[in-house]
């Protein structure tokens, strides 16, 4: 286990996370809703398009992907091109520029798909990088290192770039000029990555043979069937990361949007939710990352989602608990912010530690690859469903909803017999190399 690998490997979070941190969840996603779309009555449902077609096109090419990887290598190759593909597509933002609602939401498609392809590419690496002892602790670091690189790309944003008057002609052209600089902070901080990650299996040369690769990939998801059967508690985790996520993937998605429309804050105060969510994110990455490695993924997930319906709640239920505690509501909402904010990474990196857990050694890139078609269908069934009830009914009731993921991921994970799915996969892989 390399020290230095693995910090390489962590800086991929750490690059990354600038595109979700400024672009998905707290600048871009305002900007869109307020002065691309212009305030639309339907502005919530088109960037829900955006984000649910990215979820879709992840869906159907991450089987692809992983078959090329299985069949030609280049793991590392393909985690790069990728990077590249979504790095380019967020400066082509720079010229979507008001009204021009299609284009944007194209360049959203595009980079949103890379990314989440980036996400899983990276992540099926954790098994190679580190043991199943370490995992846990070693997912928190690189979740927790991703949320100081959102921090630090947020601080570059809001303070480096974007700081002329709202709606003023200069406040316009900077919210598109910070696109560019996301790209270019995205590509400078994959360098370490680049550098220390090995490619385990080089991309083989010679002709790709692209019936076999469809074929492949096609014979990969009749395969889950037979995985399903063999691992059954891996595939039950799944469907209950499939409704909790659904929660985390619109929180991340519609933060920025809730902030701009639902709240009436100052720019100062906005920024200070901003950066309070990233700092309580990294501690609670960190923090929860050290109690899983006592408590184990199972239990620290349960905790993590108990958390996030604390924080909800309170937020839901904002005006009365501001006057009950009497403290100004913008202030609170800071507060509230931060509650959540501490289950927003560690929810993610114990998940991405119990997949790999509960995954054969030897099909660790491909049940990562499902790992990651959950997460995007998670993201269809949030994004989808919170957009409509905020269209048709309010956000604050579009918030009752997350609560209810939340709340049934909670219950169901504290059912979850994680013993018996690590003795499966141990016993798969046993099974296998006696074969």
């Amino acid at each position: 286990m390399s020290k230095r690998e693995i910090f390489g490997w962590a800086m991929f979070d750490v690059a990354n996370s600038a595109y979700t941190t400024v672009v998905i969840t707290v600048v871009y996603s305002a900007f869109f809703i307020s002065h691309i779309v212009d305030g639309s009555q339907w502005a919530n449902s088109w960037w829900a398009l955006a984000m649910s077609l990215s979820s879709v096109g992840a869906m159907v090419l991450a089987p692809l992907v992983g078959s090329w990887i299985d069949l030609y290598g280049g793991k590392k190759r393909w985690l790069m091109a990728l990077m590249l593909c979504c790095a380019l597509a967020t400066m082509g933002l720079y010229f979507a520029t008001p009204g021009a609602v299609m284009m944007a939401v194209l360049l959203l498609v595009l980079s949103n798909t890379a990314w989440m392809l980036c996400e899983t590419v990276s992540s099926s690496f954790l098994t190679e990088i580190t043991t199943e002892k370490h995992m846990g602790l070693v997912s928190g670091i690189g979740w927790g290192l991703g949320y100081l690189g959102g921090l630090l790309s947020l601080v570059l944003v809001l303070f480096g770039v974007i700081t002329a008057p709202v709606d003023s002609a200069q406040y316009l052209l900077q919210n598109r000029l910070a696109m560019i600089v996301v790209g270019g902070y995205f590509i400078l901080a994959s360098v370490p990555t680049i550098v220390w990650l090995r490619e385990r299996r080089p991309l083989e040369s010679g002709k790709i043979h692209w019936r076999t690769l469809v074929n492949h990939s096609w014979q990969s998801v009749r395969e889950s069937r037979i995985l399903a059967r063999q691992l059954p508690v891996l595939y039950r985790f799944l469907l209950i990361f499939t409704l909790y996520s659904a929660g985390i993937a619109t929180v991340i998605k519609f933060f920025g949007i809730y902030v701009a429309t639902e709240l009436s804050l100052t720019g100062e105060e906005k920024t200070a939710v901003f950066l309070a969510l990233q700092v309580s994110a990294f501690i609670g990455a960190l923090s929860f990352g050290w109690l899983e490695s006592k408590i184990g993924a199972r239990y620290t997930i349960s905790l993590t989602l108990l958390w996030w319906l604390l924080g909800l709640a309170c937020i839901h239920q904002l005006a009365t608990l501001s006057v009950w505690l009497q403290m100004d509501i913008n202030t609170l909402f800071i507060v509230c912010t931060v509650i959540a904010g501490a289950g927003l990474g560690s929810t993610q990196s114990a998940s991405r530690a119990l997949v790999g857990m509960l995954s054969p050694t030897r099909h660790s890139g491909k049940l990562f690859g499902y790992w990651g078609m959950f997460s995007q269908l998670a993201a269809i069934l949030g994004t989808s469903s919170f957009a409509l009830v905020s269209d048709m009914l309010s956000s604050q009731q579009a918030l009752l909803l997350l609560m209810a993921f939340f709340a049934a991921g909670a219950v169901l994970m504290g059912r979850l017999p994680v013993d018996a799915g690590i003795a499966q996969a141990t016993s798969y892989d046993q099974a296998q190399n006696n074969g």
